[in-house]
């Protein structure tokens, strides 16, 4: 019988980045900003996700309109957040 794993799962994977590119992750790690590249790595692609989770939200919101009585807040969002792409 297989246990199941209690820690979240991972898979290696190869990736080529320009030195320059690398250069600054060792220096954000070295000066403590991440604890390693990976971590650093890591958080740059789950903040891509969540942009593009969110721009993709925005889309279907434009479409389909608010719906509901929270367009106030919606036009706030909209002219007081910034996402970064």
């Amino acid at each position: 019988m297989q246990e199941a794993y209690a820690g979240p799962m991972s898979t290696q994977i190869a990736v080529r980045l320009p030195d320059t590119t690398v250069f600054a992750l060792d220096a954000i790690v070295a000066s403590g900003g991440a604890s390693s590249r990976t971590a650093l790595v890591t958080i740059a692609i789950q903040r891509e996700l969540r942009r593009r989770a969110a721009e993709n939200d925005a889309g279907i919101l434009a479409r389909r309109g608010a719906g509901d009585d929270l367009d106030g807040l919606v036009d706030w969002f909209a002219g007081n957040v910034e996402i970064e792409r």
